[in-house]
């Protein structure tokens, strides 16, 4: 089945209204791989935004919208919903797995059954359905026959992403949805537990297990990133963007002391711009997605905290990203990175 590009653009105005940070990084996609992205982060939001409704109108309900949302994403009943269709012509586009699809929803349903972890291996099991889930999905879209050495690098990469909105929204995790993502074993490691969070009291000790996370999520960026290399040369980029837009709120995180449960940091639209430029003038340069990762991101080198130029990693001059170079390609990508909030036509 031919895949209309008008059927994208529900999906498209969704991604762009919810997911600002990937969005930038998918407008950066070729054309190829840039639509369905769209169909899949559209698909995986209203999932999503069942199990986060502020005010449902009961746990059943929410119970029966998601499984009238899986019957449909998995092809056992027609879509009557815009998203779940041009998610249906994607998924039979790219012959989706349609497991990844049930264990994706096996996580959005746990979310409405438990909102706190014992250990670091509870929360994995989550994060397989929340996260790694969509990471393998999104890979199909972008290559139909990929080296499987890419699939544990994507697995890392996905749970990186995840992890990181985890540490930047603890205080809304907890007061919006009631929910805690740092598992009770780190907060035992450093003397404080779930009531230290419900309360919203940071002292050293949340501190040190949001650090303690922050670290642990920073060894599978660099996992993840190591594995950019085996994906199709087109997509390279724009996952490693994503890497670097999402690994940003790091900086953010550290800049306010490791307190996010009295802050809640967010990268500004200038500064999203700044890196996706500065990142394509280290791509330019190197092509090489580790190397242009420990140049821009701030996510340390192992054993190290500040990169080669001796700034204070994620904080190094952004002045350079203005001189995009010239030629067809570096256009392209200058286009798209002025054009982030503009038509809706690709």
């Amino acid at each position: 089945m031919s895949l209309d590009p008008s059927q994208f653009g529900t999906a498209k105005a969704i991604h762009r209204r919810t997911g600002r940070t990937f969005y930038l990084a998918t407008r950066l996609l070729p054309e190829r791989a840039r639509r369905p992205t769209y169909a899949l982060y559209a698909f995986f939001r209203i999932a999503d935004e069942v199990v986060d409704d502020p005010e449902p109108p009961s746990v059943d309900a929410q119970r029966r919208e998601l499984a009238t949302i899986r019957a449909a994403a998995v092809g056992e009943r027609e879509p009557t919903d815009e998203v779940l269709a041009v998610f249906a012509r994607v998924r039979e586009e790219y012959d989706l797995d349609p497991r990844e699809i049930e264990i994706f929803l096996d996580a959005m349903a746990m979310d409405l059954e438990q909102d706190r972890y014992e250990t670091v291996d509870e929360l994995a099991e989550y994060l397989r359905g929340s996260s790694v889930a969509v990471a393998y999905l999104l890979l199909d879209v972008f290559a139909t026959d990929l080296d499987p050495a890419a699939r544990p690098h994507a697995a890392a990469l996905a749970e990186a992403f995840q992890l990181t909105n985890f540490l930047r929204d603890v205080r809304e995790d907890v007061t919006q949805y009631d929910r805690i993502y740092l598992p009770r074993e780190v907060l035992d490691r450093h003397g404080v537990g779930f009531d230290d969070v419900e309360s919203l009291r940071f002292c050293d000790g949340v501190g040190a297990a949001i650090r303690d996370e922050l670290e642990r999520t920073e060894a599978l960026y660099r996992d993840g990133v190591a594995g950019i290399r085996y994906l199709p040369e087109d997509v390279q980029f724009g996952v490693l963007l994503a890497a670097v837009l999402y690994a940003d709120h790091h900086r953010l995180i550290r800049r306010v002391g490791y307190d996010t449960l009295t802050n809640s940091p967010s990268l500004s639209t200038a500064r999203r711009l700044a890196l996706a430029a500065r990142t394509w003038v280290h791509w330019r340069r190197s092509g090489e997605p580790e190397a242009v990762f420990e140049k821009v991101s701030a996510v340390p080198t192992e054993g190290d905290s500040t990169p080669p130029d001796g700034h204070p990693r994620g904080e190094e001059p952004l002045a350079a990203a203005s001189s995009i170079p010239t030629g067809r390609p570096a256009s392209r990508i200058a286009s798209r990175v002025r054009t982030y909030l503009g038509d809706g036509s690709k």
